[in-house]
């Protein structure tokens, strides 16, 4: 037994563990009344209209009635070509953003972290298109991208044959993503920014010493140290692209044909033609395909930082 115990009455050491019982009792207990507004937002907005989409692609209903009928919308959803084929572009529409933002990202953070003049400015730039409309940028760019618009014009000048940038089957989903990628870009950029920021600065001084040069303390240092960042980056780009709208619907309609058409627009197109039991089953495909992708890349992601 310490000297304070044998000191301390035994009354006032019950009373002082009481009052410590109920302040740690106050602690655990008051802040989860904290937790209950969030709880019924959270209910209300996303636990409720998810289990009710999944029951209502299961119906075909309109907005006074629903009658049940089985998988017959997964069914039909899966028969129609021009379905499966906007699935497939989401999946390639999210690989090409993703990928090209990881890509130009970390370059660009490396660029805008050195001494480069005028880094400030040139942050401010690249991160401009983030802040702007997408369909206010998805008009502009449909103006540009038009057979005689202005990037076409450009081309002229060089002697090159303009190019039928959102008109060919071939190019147009492929254009709206440069552009899905240019408004991106300054996102990604800034996370990548803040995680090699985040690298103590005495591992650079270290590799200095050694002798080791900027391309070295690229590879052995910033991108290695940057993983962090990098999942950061590929997870919301990749759900971002994955659920990609409002950015080719302002640009194509999903056009020309079914060329540019993802799941989003499918969805949307079969609500306006008053399928609205296909366009539920339809979103049940996009939050399983999303689901499936992302989480399982999340957990190996993750994985991949604990074991740095």
């Amino acid at each position: 037994m310490s000297a304070s115990e044998v000191r301390t009455p035994p009354v006032l050491r019950t009373a002082t563990s009481a009052s410590r019982r109920g302040a740690s009792y106050r602690d655990r207990v008051y802040p989860l009344w904290f937790y209950v507004v969030p709880a019924v937002l959270y209910l209300v907005l996303f636990i409720v209209p998810t289990v009710s989409s999944f029951y209502f692609a299961f119906t075909r209903w309109d907005l006074r009635e629903a009658e049940w009928i089985g998988w017959a919308n997964f069914a039909r959803f899966f028969a129609e070509p021009s379905l499966v084929q906007g699935l497939w572009h989401t999946l390639v529409y999210a690989v090409i953003t993703s990928g090209a933002k990881v890509v130009l990202g970390l370059p660009l953070a490396v660029l805008l972290t050195s001494g480069i003049i005028g880094r400030t400015f040139l942050r401010s730039v690249l991160f401009f298109p983030v802040l702007v409309s997408t369909i206010g940028v998805g008009i502009t760019f449909t103006a540009l991208m038009d057979d005689e618009g202005l990037i076409n014009s450009v081309l002229a000048l060089f002697g090159i044959d303009g190019v039928l940038w959102l008109a060919d089957p071939a190019l147009a989903l492929y254009s709206v993503a440069l552009v899905d990628i240019w408004k991106g870009i300054g996102l990604a950029t800034l996370i990548y920014i803040a995680g090699i920021l985040a690298i103590p600065h005495e591992y650079f001084e270290a590799a200095r010493v050694d002798g080791a040069g900027r391309l070295q303390q690229f590879f052995t240092i910033i991108l290695p140290l940057s993983r962090p960042a990098t999942a950061t980056v590929i997870i919301l780009s990749l759900i971002g692209g994955l659920r990609s709208f409002d950015l080719i619907w302002a640009m194509t309609r999903g056009g020309p044909g079914f060329a540019s058409d993802v799941i989003a627009s499918v969805i949307y197109k079969q609500y306006q033609a008053g399928f609205y039991g296909l366009s539920t089953a339809g979103n049940v495909v996009l939050f399983l395909v999303v689901t499936a992708i992302a989480l399982p890349l999340n957990w190996f992601l993750t994985r991949r930082e604990v074991d740095l």
